[in-house]
């Protein structure tokens, strides 16, 4: 039980994710909301976000903010003097908890870096910083605009700037042998980062790369070389003090990302700006997804958003299970019995079975996957996870 109390009372803060949906270019593996513009109007921009904030802090009120992240989109492109304004309409809006964390996506350009002061001085203290590789090579075929140099060098401004800084890679890429991935890693880890996230290349539908993969142009490593990948990148990690507490997120103990963590444990958040999500208080809200529809929802309803349902409380549940089991710390069984209003919706049996196989551990009302276990998480989940009863 004192865990749950622990998990209620930090989830008195909130966290505010902001969306900024523009890009330079769109890369070839990116389904993520974000748009190439000739031109973006950064007045009406930055009103319009802070009209879409307020709108959620009127529905939100008597909460602190715990973190804030900008994510997009290339975030770092916004003129610094719009991210100061936004986290001024949040300070007045809500408050700031104590050591509050300010995350901004940036990607590793000469260009942005210069920026990186002066969103520094705005407030952000923590960058997350998209090298995506260390193989020029790589970059080429993963659309990124830099090169290793120049991304090196970003790193370096960056890390001389904010308090916190967190890079991401790429791997699991076509004709990526163990060995390449390995050399890469451990330069990676030798910046001496906090924080590394770590993604498997994965073909989305509706990316340049989908099309690719279905003309059998690309072909991704096969099942057993990516898990000897997956399992090289925990150990590899876990050696150099940075062990994987979330699936792909990989950090020195504490210096985990707070904002995602809120995700990952189920709390609320506000979402603002195009496609962004939200959750508050049992409801499940969603922004207008095109910038330009976006802005004009704001400019005729004083705010972005698209759709507010409210969850049941199996989904509730559910939701908390899938995202939690993502997480080396597991779930606490008795807070999801309590979101899903009785039981937990787990399947007691599967639990034990994989239990017995040293897939998945539970100690009273804490379940988790084990690393044994976490290269099957997509495989054990619809296993434990309960569908919905049906009704009559």
């Amino acid at each position: 039980m004192n865990v749950l109390r622990t998990v209620i009372t930090e989830s008195d803060d909130l966290a505010l994710y902001v969306h900024w949906p523009f890009c330079v270019s769109k890369c070839p593996y990116c389904d993520f909301n974000s748009h190439v513009r000739a031109a973006v109007d950064q007045v009406a921009w930055r009103d319009a976000l802070i009209a879409d904030l307020r709108h959620e802090a009127a529905l939100l009120p008597g909460r602190r903010i715990g973190s804030v992240f900008f994510g997009g989109g290339t975030p770092s492109l916004m003129p610094p003097a719009t991210v100061a304004a936004i986290l001024d309409a949040a300070s007045a809006a809500w408050g700031f908890a104590p050591g509050v964390e300010i995350t901004l996506e940036a990607n590793p350009s000469s260009v942005e870096a210069a920026r990186f002061a002066d969103l520094a001085a705005a407030g952000v203290n923590r960058v997350s910083l998209g090298l995506q590789s260390l193989d020029d090579r790589a970059l080429h075929f993963l659309g990124r605009a830099h090169d290793v140099a120049e991304g090196v060098a970003a790193l370096g401004v960056a890390q001389s700037v904010f308090a916190r800084v967190s890079i991401d890679l790429i791997y699991a890429r076509p004709d990526q042998p163990l060995v390449a991935w390995q050399a890469e890693l451990a330069g990676a880890l030798a910046f001496g980062t906090e924080h590394i996230s770590l993604y498997q290349l994965t073909i989305e539908p509706g990316t340049r790369f989908a099309t690719e993969a279905l003309a059998g142009r690309l072909v991704l490593p096969d099942q057993d070389a990516a898990a000897d990948i997956f399992e090289t990148t925990r150990a590899m990690t876990a050696a150099a003090g940075l062990p994987a507490y979330e699936t792909s997120n990989h950090a020195r103990p504490g210096a985990e990302s707070r904002h995602n963590l809120t995700y990952w444990r189920y709390r609320d958040y506000a979402g603002i700006g195009p496609g962004a999500h939200g959750r508050r208080g049992g409801l499940a809200t969603v922004r207008h997804r095109k910038p330009e529809n976006w802005l004009a929802a704001v400019a005729r309803n004083g705010h972005g958003t698209q759709s507010e349902e409210p969850l049941a409380p199996h989904d509730r549940a559910t939701e908390a299970l899938l995202m939690g089991l993502r997480l080396a710390e597991g779930i606490d069984l008795a807070r999801i019995a309590m979101l899903a209003g009785g039981v937990a919706p787990v399947d007691a049996k599967a639990i034990a079975r994989l239990s017995d196989l040293g897939l998945m551990a539970q100690t009273g009302d804490r379940l988790r996957v084990t690393e044994a276990g976490a290269l099957l998480l997509d495989a054990i989940l619809p296993e434990v996870v309960q569908d919905a009863p049906v009704t009559a």
